[in-house]
């Protein structure tokens, strides 16, 4: 499970994301997703660009250097939208579109990225 939160602001942009951080999940993303609640999202990474194609949902995507300080931000990316490359960016966040807005995240602010995981045994 993912949260971030952007320090800059004092404000969550997800509480329950994913990570997708492998070729599968990196190029399956936010495809088949039919709704994207607030609090939820995906991290992408390593990337520098994203697209919407064969998405069903608009989103909002942050660019993110490796030191976690917002560097372009795409709003309401639309299905089938092809975004720019952005050099600068280690990673990207998809998030439910208007939750920048909603965030008043701008570029420079500083995030905070952290990943719950754990064993389960049987």
């Amino acid at each position: 499970m993912l949260r971030v939160e952007n320090v800059t602001r004092q404000s969550t942009l997800i509480e329950q994301g994913r990570v997708a951080n492998n070729v599968w999940t990196r190029f399956k993303g936010l495809i088949g997703v039919k709704d994207l609640p607030p609090g939820d999202g995906l991290m992408i990474v390593p990337c520098h660009g994203v697209h919407c194609m064969f998405m069903s949902i608009p989103i909002d995507v942050l660019y993110v250097s490796k030191d976690g300080h917002v560097v372009a931000i795409d709003r309401v990316m639309k299905p089938w939208a092809i975004g720019r490359i952005y050099r600068g960016a280690r990673y990207v966040l998809e998030l439910p579109a208007g939750r920048v807005e909603g965030t008043g995240t701008k570029v420079g602010d500083a995030l905070t990225c952290s990943v719950l995981s754990w064993a389960v045994s049987y």
